[in-house]
């Protein structure tokens, strides 16, 4: 399937306070990433592809267009992603992630507006966040290709002129010339080799004998 880059703007990061802030102990735990698309109107978002810095957990909330008398809500579409098995070791911590529209939560139609939720509850990782984020729609469908009437409706076979028109049946000849090399057998088996001579006198002729007949 097709799929089309959406411009977008990714906004700074906000962190949220995990902790004293006035401890050493303190330390953001989540931040808020909003996505904006100035330039494009309400889209059916296809896909979401981006490379992982040591994010435990994402969640996805989309600002969605309803009417033009009912204001845009917020939806939640993906909740506690897992993204890395163990957040205390570095198993998936800087792999690239693609999540499909099939993989959310609610219908990615009519998009206005996305907010990405990132979680990392160990404190072993100094910072981390999402990068080269890249949000797809579908492409436009590929035209039908046309076929000429007389490929879409094939004419019937038809069937094919007899070349030996006019002719005899082969299989009643095929019979009398059966009949013919039999009779032809039985005068053969019938002649006999041995010599008449009626007119022949050890082993000449007589003309005179042969005058009379």
């Amino acid at each position: 399937m097709s799929r089309v880059s959406v411009p977008c703007h990714v906004k700074s990061t906000v962190a949220l306070q995990v902790g004293d802030m006035r401890t050493s102990q303190g330390r953001p735990g989540v931040l808020v990433i909003d996505v904006t698309f100035p330039s494009v109107g309400p889209f059916e978002l296809q896909e979401i592809v981006f490379k992982n810095y040591y994010t435990a957990f994402l969640s996805i909330r989309v600002r969605q267009h309803t009417s033009m008398y009912t204001p845009a809500k917020w939806v939640t579409c993906l909740r506690d992603y897992c993204l890395m098995p163990d957040p205390h070791s570095e198993e998936g911590a800087q792999e690239y992630v693609s999540l499909f529209k099939h993989q959310m939560l609610c219908d990615m139609a009519r998009v206005l507006e996305l907010r990405l939720i990132l979680r990392q509850p160990s404190p072993l990782w100094l910072s981390f966040t999402v990068e080269e984020l890249q949000i797809y729609q579908q492409g436009p469908k590929s035209p039908s290709m046309t076929f000429p009437k007389w490929l879409s409706h094939p004419v019937p076979c038809e069937q094919p002129v007899p070349l030996l028109e006019g002719l005899p049946d082969p299989s009643r000849v095929s019979s009398e010339v059966q009949q013919m090399w039999a009779l032809t057998e039985m005068i053969r088996a019938s002649h006999t080799s041995t010599r008449i001579g009626r007119f022949d006198v050890d082993g000449c002729y007589d003309l005179n004998l042969l005058s009379y007949t």
